[in-house]
């Protein structure tokens, strides 16, 4: 079948060789290849420039200062001959159908600007999912077959989110650089930007896992900052809904708070719990803002 549109895959990464060269690995199973993957390294170890040559798709690196909004932004920068671009996290598997179920619901859906996949299985939410594991749950997941199944989002998952680059070329839209380091909720920023435009929608027929490896992550402290920081600092901009906001922050302190004594390995509550705290203090004195997170250890 001949492809509808040139599609670019853009990935973020710093410190995480390893994970990297796992996820374009997997990448080249894909049934529908890219026409180009960028990586945007933030050191020159981050990527290793030799697995190119076993890659099945060209694999260009570009660079920026380390931070999620501000990589993200350089390979918007790069990718600008391409039509969609699909964000990956660095430790993200999709499916072999992935681009192709992608391609096809862009192609049959022309309102749709931004969409991410169903993730069978988020190893955020625990100690992180070890690239066997993720093979394996992909490979035995037995999902519905027949038409796409689309279910209209508030925003679309940074770990895969997927746009028209069009509207995003034409209006200017960036990552949010207010939003430094890991750039949380980076992800709600941008879909909001671009909901004027279009549809955002979920795809379950767009299926991957994300492993969730801890290593590279940012502090307990600075997270914890940025649970109370970055919610706030949206909803002021006008991109996050105040009663999501505030139902975002709640959630995080409920689930700092309740685990502080007893912490999952893998989470630093105690960290996040001070991050909280701090972000509360600042609230109060009016000087609470993301980039402080700068500041701290």
């Amino acid at each position: 079948m001949q492809p509808h549109f040139k599609i670019a895959i853009g990935i973020a990464t710093a410190g995480r060789r390893e994970i990297l060269a796992g996820t374009l690995h997997e990448l080249s199973g894909q049934t529908r290849l890219p026409e180009c993957v960028f990586v945007c390294q933030a050191a020159e170890k981050d990527c290793d420039a030799e697995q190119a040559a076993e890659l099945l798709f060209p694999l260009l690196t570009v660079w920026s200062r380390p931070g999620l909004a501000a990589q993200r932004n350089a390979i918007l920068d790069a990718a600008r001959d391409f039509e969609i671009l699909v964000f990956f996290d660095d430790d993200f598997f999709a499916a072999p159908s992935y681009l192709a179920e992608l391609e096809y619901c862009f192609a049959a859906q022309p309102t749709i600007v931004a969409m991410s996949g169903q993730v069978i299985a988020d190893g955020v939410t625990g100690p992180g999912i070890d690239a066997a594991g993720a093979r394996a749950v992909l490979a035995s997941f037995d999902g519905a077959l027949g038409d796409q199944t689309l279910t209209d989002l508030y925003n679309a998952y940074g770990c895969n989110m997927a746009m028209r680059l069009a509207p995003v070329y034409v209006h200017g839209l960036r990552f949010d650089e207010k939003l430094p380091l890991y750039g949380w909720l980076e992800d709600v920023d941008f879909s909001r930007q671009l909901a004027p435009y279009g549809r955002i929608v979920k795809n379950w027929r767009m299926i991957g896992v994300h492993l969730g490896i801890k290593g590279g992550r940012v502090s307990g402290i600075r997270f914890g900052y940025s649970q109370i920081a970055n919610p706030l600092y949206l909803w002021r901009k006008g991109t996050f809904r105040l009663d999501l906001a505030l139902r975002q922050m709640s959630r995080n302190l409920l689930a700092n708070f309740a685990k502080v004594i007893r912490p999952e390995p893998w989470a630093d509550r105690r960290g996040r719990a001070r991050g909280n705290v701090l972000g509360l203090l600042d609230l109060v004195r009016g000087r609470l803002d993301p980039t402080r997170i700068l500041d701290f250890d």
